[in-house]
């Protein structure tokens, strides 16, 4: 399945990974990584990681392509569930993001740690 396929957003398989504790640690280094959260407006609004940035992953193609994004800097990509960043993943990956990877876990497994989250516009 390509970037270009129809059904390029199909949830399967696996792709890279980084645990919540991880990337929390990753946040206070110097090569700091996108985080691209490709969960609902509604979804990022109500708690999110700060710095991210909320591309559905409705609208992820067309957005992507205006965000700018540097493909040697890591791109992690965050859902609930580590179910919607796989399609993004494979994605970022199929057009030179070759350090993207997704929150193991997603946002579920950040919560659990009890790492800290933004809330509100």
């Amino acid at each position: 399945m390509t970037w270009r396929s129809r059904f390029w957003w199909i949830p399967f398989g696996s792709v890279p990974e980084i645990s919540p504790n991880e990337l929390h640690a990753k946040l206070g280094g110097d090569a700091v990584p996108y985080i691209l959260d490709v969960r609902t407006h509604k979804e990022w609004k109500a708690s999110r990681i700060e710095g991210a940035v909320n591309v559905p992953i409705t609208s992820f193609r067309t957005d992507l392509k205006n965000l700018r994004l540097e493909p040697a800097r890591p791109v992690i990509a965050i859902c609930l569930s580590a179910h919607r960043s796989i399609p993004a993943v494979r994605a970022l990956r199929e057009v030179g993001f070759i350090n993207a990877c997704q929150l193991q876990g997603g946002m579920l497994a950040w919560w659990k740690a009890g790492l800290p989250v933004v809330k509100g516009p």
